[in-house]
């Protein structure tokens, strides 16, 4: 072979192979954290802008002087489903949305490039769930497009029915919410943006994983956005134990009947606690410990395996800021998560605002 054919030759090898390692780690995108308030999840006064300033400026800076915020996306945590499709006002809410769910808390996360969603369930929530889906999932869906449109924001559905989901009413309630915002993948509209919470790896929720994975998140002809592999009953004790959970959605569950078909690596993000007890957990306060440091080369590399092209998962969700539970400590000053989350969105280079995301 000529030499300078055989130069050509060894270069075009190079290339490939510089693209090819270039394709194998992909950017993470979403770098977000849950939110429950001062109530445990709750919501239900108007928050003094002052003190929610002190209790959560850790998410709005990290702390190195950059000003730049710790995550890109903030899901208030919940919206109580029956409540919301009967527009309730009580002590707590005000046409069915939590008093502390307004403007002033959006504006605060959206004004520093923040992306703000709400959180319509949680495991408290199932039964107003079930109730609400089988009264009028319709309206439910579309009195929850009407909220994301009032305050700018997207809904996550969060539905923790184990035995029996009412998967006919979901399917209703979200076509009504696509009927007002269709699925738009360039995510310029905050209030498109729906997604759904799906257990850590597919063995629990498994009625809702099967049919959402089939029918919603597809990538050739998606639904949903995307959807977040929940955190386990306590924090996985390795990012082998993490990273196995999540793998259980990269390749489905083709034994069981119906099967659970594989989850493109694009449409999902994995959860980690930042709160585990009394106690600051290295995910919140000591990146270099966590499992968003021993788990990020999975995260930005994991491979497709019969769904999507692309490797790499979306990115994190941490549960849960400020207060999540009476038996827990709150992300509060001294406890606040600048030296976990924070740096973890330096070290992974996070993009504000939220870049689009990828498809496949």
């Amino acid at each position: 072979m000529p030499r300078r054919l055989s130069l050509l030759v060894i270069l075009g090898a190079a290339l490939v192979l510089a693209a090819s390692s270039a394709n194998a780690q992909t950017q993470i995108q979403i770098y977000g954290a849950w939110h429950c308030g001062n109530d445990f999840c709750t919501w239900g006064s108007v928050r003094d802008m002052t003190d929610f300033d002190t209790k959560n400026h850790w998410m709005i800076d990290r702390g190195d002087g950059s000003g730049l915020p710790s995550v890109n996306l903030v899901v208030l945590s919940f919206v109580q489903p029956l409540k919301l499709l009967n527009k309730t006002t009580d002590s707590q809410t005000l046409n069915g949305v939590p008093l502390g769910m307004n403007s002033a808390v959006v504006n605060y996360f959206t004004s520093h490039n923040i992306r703000v969603m709400l959180s319509i369930g949680g495991i408290t929530y199932v039964t107003y769930w079930d109730q609400a889906l089988t009264q009028n999932a319709t309206q439910l869906g579309l009195n929850a497009a009407a909220l994301a449109k009032s305050l700018g924001v997207g809904i996550e559905i969060d539905y923790e029915n184990s035995s029996s989901p009412n998967l006919t009413g979901m399917q209703a309630f979200i076509n009504a919410y696509r009927s007002q915002f269709p699925y738009d993948a360039t995510g310029a509209n905050p209030a498109a943006r729906l997604t759904i919470d799906l257990a850590a790896g597919d063995r629990y929720l498994i009625g809702l994983c099967q049919y959402a994975t089939a029918n919603w998140l597809q990538t050739s002809n998606p639904v949903l956005d995307y959807t977040n592999a929940m955190v386990p009953n306590k924090q996985p004790s390795s990012a082998s134990a993490a990273e196995s959970n999540w793998q259980e959605h990269v390749d489905g569950k083709p034994q069981y009947s119906p099967p659970i078909g594989p989850l493109a690596p694009a449409k999902f993000t994995g959860s980690l606690y930042i709160v585990t007890g009394k106690n600051p957990a290295p995910e919140c306060n000591n990146f270099s410990a966590s499992l968003e440091n021993s788990t990020g080369t999975y995260v930005e590399t994991v491979a497709p395996n019969g769904a999507g092209t692309t490797s790499g998962m979306l990115g994190y969700m941490f549960w849960a800021a400020e207060c999540q539970g009476t038996r827990s400590i709150c992300t509060t000053p001294p406890n606040t998560c600048e030296g976990g989350v924070g740096v973890g969105a330096k070290t992974y280079n996070i993009a504000f605002p939220m870049p689009p995301l990828r498809q496949n």
